[in-house]
């Protein structure tokens, strides 16, 4: 199982209820982010999620409302006594921009001609990407795809790896073992001649997420989303106001309900939205008559993703 909260579902400047971007995906208990606006350590900190398990943060690109959440929550981390390393992955640029933010935010800490990255309490390993490269993660890796915003930008798709299959619990207690054997078995070992084979089903394939970040349509979304779990989708504005969509490089909620209609995902989520809007729901609904299954998300929203379901809860359950 998958578990995807949002923590901050707005776009360009934050309002009363919309925290800017920044989305985590828990695999077991490793956290990986996609992008950090301004307030993500605030809202790491009133979350069921523990920004102390982030391994891995994924910027899309360097607008303020994806990036300026960085050093704080990085400083936090070090004040919270972490020591453990943490990635910073993005496109070409994101090492500058990165020292820059700390070496702005830490100048009374930092000495002249001292590397800023080194000031934190523990490692950081940035890794600049293109499109069709990938980074490992716990349990999974991060593909990266092109977009179109007017700057280096990338849109990133979560791998999660290939899960074990079902252990039949009947036939290995028929076969001689007990409760205590299973943990081996599960781990690979032969116990009393039974083989995990024998016991264990064929490894099933991972779940995947796809979060575009800003973009007007481009060719490649589509294919790179192909069967996905659940497509994030950008929908800064509504189809009434296309135009404006095309001028500002950013993508409708119809753009984003068409992308998930020609690949076949199993959910859309909308995020990124404008405050411009004041009955969001109307979004909504203008993805829905394309694609049925969609939602536009909220901060605090929940996303549990399995074999069964992409069930959306609240994350306080």
């Amino acid at each position: 199982m998958l578990d995807i909260l949002f923590l901050g579902t707005g776009a360009s400047i934050p309002s009363r209820t919309r925290s800017l971007p920044c989305v985590a995906v828990r695999n077991d208990s490793d956290i990986t982010v996609f992008d950090c606006g301004e307030g993500a350590q605030k809202q790491f900190m009133i979350s069921p999620f523990s920004f102390m398990k982030v391994s891995s943060i994924f910027i899309t690109h360097f607008h303020g409302d994806h990036i300026l959440g960085l050093p704080g929550l990085l400083q936090t981390m070090g004040m919270s006594g972490r020591k453990r390393s943490l990635k910073i992955c993005g496109p070409p640029g994101i090492e500058r921009s990165t020292e820059f933010l700390l070496a702005a935010c830490e100048r009374s800490f930092v000495k002249k001609d001292e590397d800023p990255l080194k000031e934190l309490e523990f490692p950081l390993e940035v890794v600049e990407m293109n499109p069709e490269d990938t980074v490992e993660v716990k349990g999974g890796k991060v593909l990266a795809f092109r977009t179109e915003h007017g700057l280096e930008s990338l849109g990133y798709k979560f791998i999660q790896d290939d899960v074990q299959g079902r252990f039949d619990k009947e036939k290995a207690l028929s076969l001689g073992l007990r409760p205590s054997d299973f943990s081996k078995i599960q781990n690979g070992e032969t116990v009393k001649n039974v083989s995990p084979d024998m016991i264990i089903g064929a490894a099933r394939p991972g779940h995947s997420i796809v979060y575009t970040g800003d973009t007007i349509p481009c060719e490649g979304i589509s294919e790179v989303s192909m069967n996905a779990d659940v497509l994030i989708h950008e929908s800064t504005y509504s189809e009434k106001d296309a135009k404006l969509a095309r001028e500002n490089l950013h993508s409708t909620a119809t753009d984003a309900a068409k992308v998930a209609l020609s690949s076949n995902v199993r959910k859309l989520v909308l995020i990124h939205v404008s405050n411009r809007y004041d009955d969001l729901s109307e979004l909504e609904k203008e993805a829905s008559a394309i694609f049925e299954n969609t939602t536009l998300a909220h901060d605090m929203m929940m996303l549990s993703i399995s074999r069964s379901e992409v069930r959306v809860r609240s994350a306080d359950e």
